[in-house]
């Protein structure tokens, strides 16, 4: 075999290589769902909700790797890997940006992403996405003889999981301060090494729901609408999570020249 033949005979071996390397490292960052169900969510309720993040031609969605990095930074250095996404007053796009980030997080970076929906008392998360899904945390909650793999959704969108929030009740700060909703932060934070876990969960200022809440959670995200949201509000908000590990506050709704939205970390 002359010099030629041997260089196009270590170019095919080394062509092999890769191409298996490239095959491992897609299925170990992909997933395999065994016990969760995947739907697959509805993309023009997903538009139509401004889930921009889904899509990535939206130039908004560059605000939210900005965003994604700067958590990553602040998060990873403490060891934190579960966030609570609340706002100080209703409407302010708590949900809308708790969901940006988790599929964010899920396209951008080679962890999964567990979305939790603790709005109890709103349950909106499985809407948003477009699924009929009748079972969640609530009933997780009341029902001691629920799986919770049983209430585990994927939507189609690479290592992403959603547990929906289930049916309504009135008494959630009750249903949330129990043993069992600690034990199962402890159990999707500790299970999979791999994992950031995203919690929307009521306005500071409306429920006690987001402070018993934070007692579990690494830190916590603050939504302030922007031309909204008082000063006054903003501080009696900040009172009350005043022992919380605050990671930081996201300004929403702030206007630009192409009437956007913006969202960055205080």
């Amino acid at each position: 075999m002359n010099k030629i033949e041997k260089a196009l005979e270590k170019a095919k071996q080394l062509k092999k290589v890769e191409t298996v390397e490239k095959i491992t490292q897609k299925e170990f960052n992909t997933p395999q769902y065994v016990q969760t169900k995947i739907i697959k969510a509805d993309l023009e309720n997903l538009k139509k909700n401004k889930i921009i993040a889904a899509f990535k031609n939206n130039k908004i969605y560059e605000y939210y790797r900005f965003l994604r990095t700067q958590i990553l930074q602040r998060t990873q250095e403490r060891g934190w890997n579960s966030l609570l996404i609340t706002s100080v007053m209703p409407g302010e796009g708590k949900t809308v940006t708790a969901i940006n980030l988790a599929i964010t997080f899920a396209k951008e970076f080679t962890k999964t992403v567990l979305l939790v929906d603790a709005d109890l008392r709103n349950p909106s998360i499985a809407n948003f996405f477009g699924l009929n899904l009748e079972k969640g945390l609530s009933d997780y909650l009341i029902n001691g003889e629920i799986s919770l793999s049983t209430l585990l959704v994927n939507p189609g969108i690479e290592k992403l999981v959603i547990l929906p929030g289930g049916k309504a009740v009135s008494n959630a700060t009750e249903i949330l301060d129990t043993p069992r909703m600690e034990a199962l932060v402890k159990e999707v934070k500790n299970r999979y090494p791999d994992r950031y876990i995203f919690f929307d969960s009521p306005p500071v200022l409306t429920y006690a729901d987001a402070l018993v809440l934070s007692s579990y959670i690494d830190a916590v995200l603050l939504i302030v609408e922007v031309y909204k949201t008082t000063i006054e509000q903003v501080k009696k908000a900040l009172e009350l999570l005043e022992n919380k590990p605050l990671l930081g506050i996201i300004l929403n709704k702030m206007p630009l020249t192409e009437k956007t939205e913006l969202y960055y970390l205080e």
